[in-house]
């Protein structure tokens, strides 16, 4: 069994999704920072300066607690509806989803170009030497 899980781990494949899940997650940190520190200003500038992730509807008694400190009302536990945050959160998922399509996008391209400097496949190569030997 020890065998098998070690020839399991050294296959191309898991090293690569390794690399692929700690380097998303470095990513997802730019691509929050994109999104908290350049996107959603301008957005909120757009929209009357609005602050999207303090934007809130509160569902519960806040007690003593300030009604407008989103974040000390979630910290507290009391009901709210954060819709600021979905917002933020989907304009990140938007963001990341796009760069995504384009890196495989340059990638599929790049591969093109690859197959198309490879020259004649092995297919085109025996139909040539089929074809040279039926002349004969």
């Amino acid at each position: 069994m020890w065998n098998e899980f070690k020839d399991f781990i050294a296959k191309g494949n898991v090293m690569e999704l390794a690399v692929a899940v700690i380097i998303g997650g470095a990513f997802a940190t730019v691509v929050g920072s994109l999104t908290d520190d350049v996107i959603m200003p301008i957005i909120g500038a757009v929209f009357g300066g609005a602050d999207f992730s303090s934007m809130f509807i509160l569902l519960g008694d806040p007690g003593e607690i300030d009604p407008n400190n989103y974040a000390a009302l979630k910290e507290a536990g009391v009901a709210t509806l954060g819709y600021g945050a979905f917002i933020t959160a989907i304009i990140n998922f938007l963001i990341l989803a796009f760069v995504i399509f384009m890196l495989v996008k340059w990638v599929n391209k790049i591969m093109a170009k690859k197959e198309e400097d490879a020259g004649p496949s092995e297919v085109d190569l025996l139909t040539e030497i089929r074809d040279a030997l039926k002349k004969d």
